[in-house]
């Protein structure tokens, strides 16, 4: 197929409130260089897919709160790649108007859907199965979504369970998702075999998701389809700050991939991590003798070991006898707190937030 066809869009919308000092509501995790390459995590992500799909051809979904961010760290789009969110209702609805933008477009596209702040090393083997996926939706009219081999039973993770038996070119017929699942169940699914994280990564041609919406989400499909002559126009805006927060509160998940019986999995050929805490982004990151990570930082330290330390650029740190630690500083914040309370910071943050107002948050 003609990559000219070929479409993604790159969800930019999220909060990323596990990563909090850093993240905040008016500069999410995103827009930020998590990993000290000197690149944000949307500008990695965008880089990775601009190999694949041509630059005009990439949207950006976004938060209306973000638009100038965006516009920022791409210089490469135009305002019109710029999907703008007036609320925020979750993945199905913002899928849904950039499927049907591109359809208006391109009847023959497919398209990438990927999250803006995933941490994908082998750009190359993202490449060849991306590619692939393209190629299988196109000819079967398959809905896709790329799963990850999973290598612990986490329970941070979604699980897709396929059927083994039913494969076609690696692509497998999916029997369900499952939602975030508890430790024993999670450990059952991994000595089952035929499971796999879910990564939120899906391709798809426009004509198959559109058809999907249509059959599963009737309302949701209407809604949208109200506005089909806006779209790609001068009107599109105004038709979406009017209608958009009509949309169900809904995620692609619920409205679409539990419902159809069109949906495939690839399991991914590269490694992925979803950096949703600083846990996760400590075990990507390089570490010294007594695995301490540091991003943007100098580190002095004396019996320390397996802390994560970010700061403004350049800090010194000077730690002794602490071990397993987040350590974080931002110009109004400091965090210092357990790595194995990691999954608490989100109540932290409502606690900042009840106690000191939106400031710091």
């Amino acid at each position: 197929m003609d990559n000219q066809h070929y479409y993604a869009v790159i969800m930019a919308g999220g909060v990323g409130s596990r990563f909090w000092p850093v993240s905040k509501s008016d500069f999410p995790k995103q827009f930020h260089d998590m990993l000290g390459t000197g690149k944000s995590l949307l500008q990695t992500t965008f880089e990775r897919v601009s190999v694949i799909v041509p630059v005009q051809n990439i949207l950006i979904l976004t938060n209306e709160r973000y638009r100038n961010l965006v516009a920022q760290q791409l210089p490469e789009i135009t305002s019109e790649q710029i999907l703008l969110e007036p609320a925020m209702r979750n993945t199905a609805p913002c899928i849904l108007y950039a499927a049907m933008k591109i359809q208006q477009k391109d009847p023959k596209a497919v398209m990438l859907v990927a999250p803006s702040d995933h941490w994908i090393e082998d750009s190359q083997a993202f490449k060849k199965d991306v590619v692939k996926s393209f190629a299988y939706s196109s000819a079967m009219d398959a809905l896709i979504t790329l799963g990850i081999k999973p290598i612990s039973p986490n329970t941070g993770y979604g699980y897709i369970q396929f059927d083994s038996e039913n494969s076609v070119e690696s692509f497998n017929k999916v029997i369900r998702f499952t939602e975030k699942p508890n430790f024993e169940l999670a450990k059952s699914f991994l000595l089952q075999g035929n499971f796999l994280w879910n990564a939120g990564i899906f391709v798809w041609s426009v004509k198959a998701i559109c058809e999907a919406f249509q059959r599963h989400q009737p309302a949701l499909f209407s809604l949208f389809e109200f506005g089909k002559k806006s779209y790609n126009s001068s009107a599109e805006q105004a038709f979406i700050d009017r209608h958009y927060a009509e949309s169900e509160n809904i995620s692609i998940d619920y409205a679409i991939l539990e419902k159809a019986q069109n949906v495939w999995v690839l399991p991914a050929s590269f490694d992925w991590n979803d950096l949703g805490t600083w846990g996760s982004l400590y075990d990507k990151l390089d570490k010294d003798k007594a695995q301490n990570a540091v991003v943007n930082a100098r580190l002095s330290a004396e019996n320390a070991s397996g802390n994560i330390i970010s700061t403004t650029s350049g800090k010194l740190v000077v730690i002794d006898g602490l071990s397993d630690f987040i350590v974080v500083e931002t110009a109004e914040s400091i965090l210092i707190y357990p790595k194995s309370k990691e999954q608490n910071i989100k109540e932290v943050l409502s606690k900042v937030k009840n106690t000191y107002g939106t400031s710091y948050t």
